[in-house]
């Protein structure tokens, strides 16, 4: 850990860096720098770097609310070596390296864009050998049947992960849902059974006491399903771009960082099985205030993990 203030250090929070394969730490950090399936702004590639820059501020990573820290419990892993020219040669690169992390770690990713989660999603399948519950923060449904034109994206990994069988649609949540969109694609995962809390729902709803109805919505369907394996994907752009202005897609009339944590902190004690924090691009950035809220929502989520581990 750095001694003092200001002093560069590469790894999420300080952590010691690591090689894949070389660590017996329970939990770790994985940045994979792609952002060539964004449609608007680009930069997502740089953002693991720049949510690793912010976490800095957090220091010794003892968190308030959890009463624990990181800190000798888990390590960074640097960015994953991939190609950035080709989404399929990208996903075809990262498979194969997916199955031995997730058998070592308890992993938290830091995208890159939104279609790395697809990839995801199906290594997670494979390893816990059943579909998964996802709760999906995010301003965008990402149930498109397109990339404009391609045929597969950043906007389409949640119609692609049903279509194949990863997820639980009965335990599909998403969070902050409000950009323009046609029914069918707006109303996929609710069709399927699915629940939506869309950002015009959640409006003034802050603080554990006013969310405590959706919270409860969250948990009763994790409890119907039998508790499965949960899997956290979250977009930076469901908060509003006041938070986050560092995103390729910027909307309006989003969440706050206050009812993103307030959720986090919450519902830490759900089977969490891994985590990704998506489509922050720093280029945009302005005070770094897309990353500094990366950086806490991650922090605040292998906090919440520890303390689910060691409720002591």
């Amino acid at each position: 850990m750095t001694q003092f203030a200001y002093l560069h250090h590469p790894g999420f929070l300080q952590l010691p860096l690591a090689q894949p394969g070389s660590s017996a730490a329970p939990f770790a950090i994985a940045g994979i720098a792609w952002d060539g399936s964004t449609t608007h702004r680009p930069g997502a590639r740089m953002a693991p770097a720049a949510i690793r820059r912010a976490s800095a501020m957090l220091c010794d990573a003892h968190h308030p609310l959890f009463d624990t820290s990181p800190q000798g419990r888990a390590v960074d892993l640097g960015d994953l070596p991939l190609p950035n020219t080709s989404l399929t040669g990208m996903r075809q690169a990262l498979a194969p390296m997916l199955p031995p992390l997730l058998a070592a770690h308890h992993m938290v990713w830091l995208g890159g864009d939104h279609s790395i989660t697809l990839p995801l999603l199906r290594a997670y399948r494979a390893h816990h050998g059943r579909p998964l519950g996802v709760l999906h923060f995010d301003a965008h449904c990402d149930t498109w049947t397109n990339h404009f034109g391609e045929p597969s994206g950043h906007g389409t990994w949640v119609a692609e992960a049903f279509n194949e069988g990863l997820v639980l649609p009965e335990c599909f949540v998403q969070m902050g849902i409000r950009s323009s969109a046609e029914r069918a694609a707006r109303e996929f995962v609710r069709d399927r059974g699915g629940l939506i809390y869309e950002a015009r729902r959640l409006r003034g709803l802050d603080g554990s006491a006013l969310l405590d109805p959706v919270l409860n919505d969250i948990r009763q369907r994790v409890a119907a399903a039998g508790h499965p394996p949960l899997y956290l994907s979250l977009d930076i752009d469901c908060l509003d771009p006041a938070f986050a202005p560092g995103t390729g897609t910027p909307e309006p009339g989003g969440l706050s960082s206050s009812q993103v944590l307030t959720v986090l902190e919450d519902l830490a004690d759900l089977p969490w099985v891994g985590m990704d924090c998506v489509e922050v691009s720093p280029p945009y950035d302005h005070a770094e205030l897309s990353s500094q809220a990366a950086a806490h929502f991650v922090w605040t989520y292998l906090c919440g993990r520890l303390k689910s581990h060691n409720p002591g």
